[in-house]
Parts: C-alpha cells; sequence; structure tokens
C-alpha cells in the first residue's frame, strides 16, 4: 500500500484555511475518511503527522490549520477568535471537502473543538475519537497546577513567581516551563521534529486558556451517543482525572491509558496508539455495517 498527499485552501470568512489529505492508493470499502483536529489552540498539525499512517490501512486522513496558525491565514484581530469562529470553521471544512461521513479525532483543545461539532447536532459522525482531551477547562488548570508539585521545589517556585508577577515571557520562566512540558507534555528527549515544527509555527492570537478558560461540557455529556474512544497518557497534563469525567458522562465510552505517555501518546507510543486507533475504527464501522 502507498499513499499520495492532496494540499490545498478553503475559503473562510474571506481568509484562507489550509487543509492537507493523505489518499492511500487504494481506498479500502467501507473504509471512511479520518478528520483530525490539532491543539492548542494555535499548534497547528504538523505535530499529528504520525497519524498520516492510518491511510496505510486504506482510509484518507485529512488535516487543517486552524485560522490564525500552521499554513492558515493569520488575521491580526484578536476579536475574531472565538469558540463559535472555530466551530463554523470546522463545518466549512466538512462541506467544502464533502466529508459527510467521517470518524472525527480531536487532540486536546482538538478534542474540545470535536465535542463542540458532536454536540451541535452535526450528522455524518461515525466515530468521536477524543486525545488527551478534558470536558472543562477549569479542571484542566486545576490538575494541571496540581502536577507542579510533582517537580522539583526550585522549578515550582520559579513557575509560580513569573505566573505571579506576570512575567511569563522571562528566559527563567521558559527554561522552567521547559521542565514541565518535558514531564506532563511530551516525555521523548529529544522532541521529535514534528513536535518542534508545529510549536515554531503557533498562532500568536488565541493561544492558552484564556479565551476558553470557562468552557465546559460536563453537564451535556450525556447527549452524546456516537461510539466514543478515549486516549490519555498516564502523566498527561490533561490528568486522568479529567478524562474519567469524559468516562462517566459518555455512555459506552472506551478509554486506553497510554502508561508511558504524557500528553502526546501518538508521538510517545507510537506503534501501539496506531494499533489502538485503527482497531477501533474497524470495529465501529463493521458494526455499523459499513465493512
Amino acid at each position: 500500500m502507498t499513499t499520495s498527499a492532496v494540499e490545498g485552501f478553503i475559503s473562510f470568512r474571506g481568509h484562507q484555511v489550509w487543509y492537507r489529505i493523505v489518499k492511500p492508493n487504494q481506498e479500502a470499502e467501507g473504509k471512511l475518511p479520518l478528520l483530525c483536529l490539532h491543539g492548542g489552540p494555535g499548534v497547528p498539525h504538523d505535530y499529528l503527522e504520525p497519524l498520516e499512517a492510518i491511510a496505510y490501512t486504506g482510509r484518507q486522513v485529512i488535516f487543517y490549520d486552524q485560522l490564525g496558525c500552521g499554513n492558515s491565514d493569520r488575521p491580526k484581530d484578536a476579536n475574531l477568535y472565538s469558540i463559535d469562529l472555530f466551530k463554523d470553521e470546522l463545518v466549512a471544512i466538512r462541506s467544502t471537502l464533502n466529508l459527510e461521513q467521517i470518524h472525527l479525532f480531536g487532540q486536546s483543545w482538538g478534542g474540545c473543538l470535536a465535542l463542540e461539532h458532536t454536540l451541535s447536532q452535526a450528522t455524518g459522525l461515525a466515530s468521536l475519537i477524543l486525545a488527551n482531551t478534558p470536558a472543562s477547562i477549569q479542571q484542566f488548570v486545576s490538575e494541571a497546577y496540581s502536577l507542579m508539585n510533582d517537580l522539583p521545589a526550585d522549578i515550582k517556585e520559579i513557575i509560580s513567581k513569573h505566573e505571579t508577577a506576570g512575567t511569563t515571557q522571562d528566559p527563567e520562566y521558559k527554561e522552567a516551563m521547559e521542565v514541565f512540558n518535558h514531564n506532563f507534555l511530551c516525555r521523548l528527549n529529544p522532541w521529535p521534529s514534528c513536535l518542534t515544527t508545529a510549536y515554531s509555527k503557533v498562532g500568536t492570537e488565541f493561544r492558552g486558556a484564556g479565551k476558553i478558560i470557562d468552557w465546559n461540557v460536563e453537564n451535556r455529556l450525556s447527549e452524546i451517543f456516537v461510539p466514543t474512544l478515549l486516549l490519555s497518557g498516564k502523566y498527561d497534563e490533561v490528568t486522568p482525572a479529567c478524562v474519567e469525567k469524559l468516562k462517566q458522562g459518555i455512555s459506552n465510552s472506551e478509554w486506553v491509558l497510554f502508561e508511558n505517555s504524557s500528553h502526546m501518546p501518538h508521538l510517545e507510543e507510537t506503534e501501539r496508539f496506531l494499533q489502538v486507533l485503527d482497531k477501533f475504527l474497524s470495529r465501529v464501522e463493521h458494526n455499523r455495517g459499513y465493512s
């Protein structure tokens, strides 16, 4: 099996949104496309590169860079960016690329967006895959701060000092956050090139939890009935306590915890991650009579 890729742009609200479709040379009957939503907000698709391998199983894999980052346009108006904007952008992507029946994969913030899309009564969703995703940003922030207790005391103190003072551009703070990130974001050393590439192309307007700090869908999870797979790491900054909320709220959801991973099990345990994902997609299609 070989694959090829097509890249292009769609027009969205007067701006250009970049996409990439990875196609197998021979699509297998009944295998629906996998649409992948990146995290951040504002960390472009590049770090999801290992998911391209799913195309070798006979299905299309689609990525795009959300407006404001990566290869897409980067409008400067900070007021433009909102959860509703990214929900509308996702609808535009699906419509323009004729993605009527899909599996929807979201990583981190991308999972939050995938939840929003699912809860908006979106049609044509065969399954939902939520990787390293919380149901509440407040809970995520609280849990992430609790992880500071696992760091050396001096690192914890530096992070706290600069966040209190609002001096998070200070090199000392950035060095301390690298320690946090190598424990709870990606434990590989060095980081894979696809991850460093993504971080070199981050957006500047909608990053961090500021605009989404009050996002919370815990009370709406019972509205989700599509087959759902939850994926997370043992050392994830989106802690098991966060994922437990999803597991309890979404009926018949499945949860796979990666014991040697933090927030990027698709990079940290790639082979197993792809096996788990492929098995789930195939099983959903078999049960629904697609294949």
